[in-house]
């Protein structure tokens, strides 16, 4: 008989040694590892050779109804589930501390129940004397909403099972304690414990739960990763918090399109909804100045326009600075070392800064061609006209690609006053014209042409 080699786990982090040790190397708590048992132990011999039930096969040509949804009354945050809640889903929401996860949810719970849902709010963080105060903050106390504190998951699942609620919220999965596991509240198996209770619940009785997740300081939902792949969908609430905009963004999605978008603003009577979110990031634009460029990016399927801001200045460091917000810092890197090799423009021993306007992580490659812009206009003083948005993407070899849905991202430019942009050649434009479209192949063209250095 083959023995079973043992296992031993972080409880903090969820790293995997061979050994046990009283301090963990990826995260370093100490004594947070533990051992668990490999799959298939425990008293007695299983009897796997006996035969289980049979399961219905179908086919790939069989047709099913699409999920029913309901609309929260909130557009934006049905527009992120792709159309509306869809019943018995598990809905994963992470962001950072203090971002307005909590009134997030408080708003949308209100108006699932103003649209006829059983809905319960269920806080392990907050008295519930703190969620009320914070209910007529936002206009909601006389929200049909039914509120409990509690920690104890057997509890909370006893009182679902008797309620069988149409919605419920947990806030936070992190506050959650399962008796059967023997481990303090917050660690990666009551987490993993905790969310597969929930989730089984929610598809066993057609119940929709929402978990909120507390994220770590890389911006990861904290706890093992397999919570992420049990529910049906992540959503990650962004924002800075000296900007007023929030981004609610969906990373995962099984009924509906990943990586859409819905933006709120904060204001003193809580989160509003922005229709337009490329008018709103755009309204304390100015005149044309140095360092800036509207970039024509889609999040999801939405266009949204947006300004890349940089700032190039002298050094006085060995090694000048390169501090971006909003952006990935390799990709920087990239654009830099492709302007030096390929353009014949340095940036060596200078300090280089790089913004995008209003809080708006981006993360799309075709902003490649308006990020080089902004940096261009910075060093050599030049500022785009105002009326010229740029997106593409550029290659190491600095030959520019054309990217997806690029007449949606003009068709949004034109609508907010735009009259040029600045786009890779081989673009699909679309039928139709309003919008004066300089197309180039290369960046030492845009270099070339537009700033004249070189």
């Amino acid at each position: 008989m083959s023995k079973h080699a043992p296992s031993f786990t972080c409880t903090a982090c969820g790293a995997g040694f061979r050994k046990w040790a009283g301090r963990c190397d990826s995260c370093g708590a100490w004594n947070s590892i533990v051992e668990e048992a490999p799959l298939g132990t425990g008293p007695g011999p299983r009897a796997l050779a006996a035969r289980g039930r049979e399961i219905s096969l179908g086919s790939l040509a069989d047709e099913d109804n699409p999920p029913p949804r309901r609309s929260s009354g909130v557009a934006e945050l049905d527009r992120v589930l792709g159309g509306g809640l869809v019943p018995a889903s598990a809905i994963l929401v992470g962001g950072d501390p203090g971002i307005g996860k909590s009134t997030l949810l408080l708003q949308a719970v209100a108006g699932f129940a103003g649209q006829g849902l059983s809905c319960l709010y269920i806080s392990g963080e907050e008295a519930g004397a703190q969620v009320r105060m914070r209910a007529r903050r936002l206009g909601l106390a006389q929200a049909p909403v039914r509120l409990a504190t509690e920690t104890a998951l057997r509890d909370i699942l006893t009182t679902l099972d008797r309620e069988r609620p149409d919605l419920v919220v947990i806030d936070s999965i992190q506050t959650m304690w399962l008796d059967t596991v023997d481990s303090a509240p917050g660690s990666v198996s009551q987490v993993r414990a905790a969310a597969h209770e929930l989730v089984s619940f929610a598809k066993r009785r057609g119940v929709s739960v929402v978990l909120v997740g507390h994220v770590t300081k890389e911006g990861q939902i904290a706890g093992p990763r397999v919570v992420e792949h049990m529910v049906d969908t992540v959503m990650y609430f962004e924002g800075e918090r000296g900007h007023q905009f929030r981004i609610l963004r969906a990373v995962k999605n099984r009924f509906g399109p990943a990586d859409e978008i819905g933006v709120f603003e904060m204001t003193g009577a809580g989160l509003a909804e922005v229709a337009n979110p490329s008018a709103l990031f755009l309204s304390d634009r100015g005149k044309a100045s140095p360092g800036a460029a509207v970039f024509a990016g889609i999040e999801g399927t939405r266009p949204v326009l947006t300004e890349i801001q940089a700032l190039v200045a002298q050094s006085s460091l060995g090694t000048p600075r390169r501090t971006v917000v909003g952006l990935d810092g390799g990709r920087l890197s990239t654009i830099l070392a492709v302007l030096e090799a390929r353009c014949g423009i340095p940036f060596a021993g200078m300090d280089v800064f790089l913004n995008v306007a209003g809080g708006l992580r981006v993360s799309e490659p075709a902003a490649d061609l308006a990020v080089a812009a902004a940096l261009l206009s910075a060093r050599e003083d030049i500022a785009l006209p105002a009326d010229t948005v740029v997106f593409g993407e550029i290659s190491l070899s600095s030959a520019l690609r054309p990217v997806g849905q690029t007449e949606n991202r003009l068709k949004e430019a034109q609508k907010l006053g735009f009259t040029r942009a600045i786009a890779p050649a081989g673009s699909k434009l679309g039928a139709g014209g309003g919008i004066d479209v300089l197309q180039m192949s290369d960046l030492t063209e845009v270099v070339g042409s537009v700033f004249g250095a070189g």
